[in-house]
């Protein structure tokens, strides 16, 4: 019998309605993490697979799809502290993060906020590497480019995230969803970002860090261990950034590999 997905909201610490999908029960509970100018429906396919098992839940990130966007602060520290608002509000005591892209990143900073409630992070497409940050006038460059011109800037920027033999439906699902992003709420996103240095972060993370990634972008593992040892990534041959869109049940064999391996490893620890 199908679970019902639940619509439901709830407030970040600076007031901003945070709106998201839940369903199902069990632990550990699934909390999945969209990318810059994406949405939760990103996840739909998660939400059916694993329900039946799991409490299953995917947020919209303020700023993107269904969430509020009166804040004064927009950065990853900030989306961070959202996804414990909407993890306290399920009351969830034992759960795995999954981040895609910008939300890998997110994930991390919540990990660090929910000592003992967090049994792994797991990104998709991201950590490829950590050794970065983003340079503020880059940053600044990117802002500007989707103020002044949203449309053509989302999709030199899609045309970036797949092979170029990708479905061109798929794509275009992709692009059409990220159009609802707000171009004031996509700059300040970018603006948020600039100087964010994620190996620091990533040092503070007392749990695994786990990757589900593709080729279009190859891992440097042996960089990412330098900053965070216990690091281990599945590559899924041929595909681009949004793997849960391209190959959704190929997809889910790894989420559902990951799942088991994080359980396993808290129960025997």
């Amino acid at each position: 019998m199908a679970k019902k997905v639940e619509r439901k909201t709830c407030r970040a610490a600076d007031g901003v309605t945070i709106v998201y999908s839940a369903c199902g029960s069990g632990e550990p509970a699934l909390l999945f993490i969209h990318g810059g100018l994406a949405d939760r429906t990103f996840w739909d396919a998660e939400l059916k697979a694993f329900c039946s098992q799991h409490r299953v839940i995917a947020l919209d990130l303020p700023g993107h799809g269904e969430s509020g966007s009166n804040r004064e602060r927009w950065g990853i520290r900030e989306f961070g502290a959202d996804v414990k608002a909407v993890a306290n509000a399920e009351k969830l005591k034992h759960v795995v993060l999954f981040g895609n892209s910008l939300g890998g990143p997110v994930a991390v900073e919540a990990a660090v906020l929910m000592p003992g409630r967090v049994l792994g992070v797991v990104g998709v497409d991201t950590f490829q590497r950590l050794d970065y940050q983003m340079p503020p006038e880059e940053m600044r460059q990117r802002a500007e480019s989707f103020r002044r011109d949203y449309a053509g800037s989302l999709k030199r920027m899609v045309k970036m995230l797949f092979h170029p033999d990708a479905d061109p439906t798929i794509m275009a699902d992709a692009e059409r969803r990220m159009q609802n992003t707000p171009p004031a709420a996509a700059s300040a996103m970018f603006m948020g970002m600039a100087g964010y240095d994620p190996a620091a972060s990533a040092r503070r993370l007392t749990v695994p860090l786990r990757a589900i990634n593709g080729d279009l972008y190859p891992t440097n593992v042996e960089e990412v261990r330098k900053v965070k040892a216990d690091f281990e990534v599945s590559v899924m041959m041929h595909m681009g950034h949004y793997p849960m869109l391209e190959r959704p049940e190929e997809f889910n064999t790894h989420v559902a590999t990951v799942i088991e391996a994080l359980s396993n490893r808290s129960v025997s620890r």
